[in-house]
């Protein structure tokens, strides 16, 4: 690990201060995907700011219409949230499944989000659930914030404070999980909103491709009253662990898992 600096933030204003003044700076949150990457040299910030015990970034809130969470909170709290179980379950559930208990109580949604890891799990739950990502500048709906493979529209001094997640009808979360790891070699976030004759249907991949993805065959399909589809994407992901016709067959499985689970 390279020699660096570290600073607690006592608020919101001062850790993008400290932003503005080093453009080396790296925050720090749980540290889940940051501090590997400092053991292994492969990030070599000048200084850490610490913004973990932020009151600001640990809320869960349930209001009429959308649920509010925190960027600073930890899985294993969205986990263990009964409000936020009772109006988005499939969330919670998403969420016992991240990673492994170390995971669990140490990583948080603003920066796995922030990291856009391609099997993160989070990325799924945001694009089918409608959710709107919040930072101390501005709103971004998820569609237009995860841009690429570990890449999003996040400027170098923006900080993400929280999410709201559009509450539906109803929702599921289906994925095959690396055996070693965790993540998702393909998951299928479904949400189905009330509007119009049949409600609308989204459906979210992640995991299979190089970033997350609304697919609308699956939307189209469900919403006609099929339970299968077939999951083509310009950019699915090959590697050690499974080659792309692979991937894409196991999104049809978890397509088909997920609407099994909303029964």
């Amino acid at each position: 690990m390279n020699p660096l600096h570290y600073q607690l933030a006592p608020s919101l204003k001062q850790a993008q201060e400290a932003l503005n003044r080093d453009p080396e700076a790296r925050l720090l949150a749980g540290g889940m995907t940051l501090i590997p990457a400092l053991k292994h040299r492969l990030s070599a910030p000048s200084q850490l700011v610490d913004i973990s015990r932020l009151a600001d970034l640990r809320r869960i809130d349930v209001n009429p219409g959308h649920v509010w969470v925190g960027a600073g909170i930890r899985h294993a709290e969205v986990a263990s949230s009964a409000a936020l179980a009772q109006a988005i379950p499939g969330l919670a559930r998403l969420a016992g499944g991240i990673g492994d208990p170390q995971v669990r109580a140490r990583g948080t949604l603003g920066g796995s989000i922030a990291n856009n890891d391609p099997a993160a799990d989070y990325p799924a739950a945001l694009v089918a659930l409608k959710a709107v990502l919040v930072t101390q500048q501005r709103e971004l709906a998820a569609e237009d914030f995860f841009t690429g493979m570990f890449t999003t529209a996040l400027l170098a001094d923006e900080i993400i404070t929280g999410v709201k997640f559009a509450i539906p009808k109803r929702s599921a979360y289906a994925k095959f999980r690396h055996p070693a790891s965790g993540f998702a070699m393909t998951g299928v976030y479904v949400a189905e909103f009330d509007g119009g004759a049949d409600g609308e249907k989204r459906v979210a991949v992640t995991g299979a491709a190089s970033s997350v993805c609304r697919w609308p065959a699956a939307e189209a399909a469900w919403k006609g009253g099929l339970r299968t589809a077939v999951f083509d994407h310009p950019e699915l992901l090959s590697d050690i662990h499974a080659p792309a016709a692979y991937r894409a067959q196991l999104a049809t499985l978890m397509f088909e898992q997920a609407l099994q689970s909303l029964a």
